[in-house]
């Protein structure tokens, strides 16, 4: 099976399938080489978001986070209790 050749959107790298990063966002298919290029491009997008929007949604990830963590802070002092 031929593998198929990509180009990271960043710094124009070539390199196979299954290999590096792919993400689908706004009805595109980006591919980046690593994760240094993936972490370049978003640090540049959100440059171009309103920030009133970036504000919300910083604060909907925020939470989502801080939830997960209280839940496996629960489930961890939960293992401790039943030992």
């Amino acid at each position: 099976m031929v593998s198929r050749k990509l180009r990271c959107v960043v710094c124009g790298r070539v390199f196979y399938e299954g290999q590096g990063i792919k993400i689908s966002i706004a009805g595109k298919d980006l591919h980046f080489h690593s994760k240094s290029c993936a972490l370049k491009f978003f640090k540049s997008l959100i440059l171009y978001i309103d920030q009133k929007e970036l504000e919300r949604a910083v604060k909907a990830t925020i939470s989502e986070y801080e939830e997960r963590l209280k839940e496996l802070e629960e489930k961890s002092q939960k293992k401790i209790e039943a030992l």
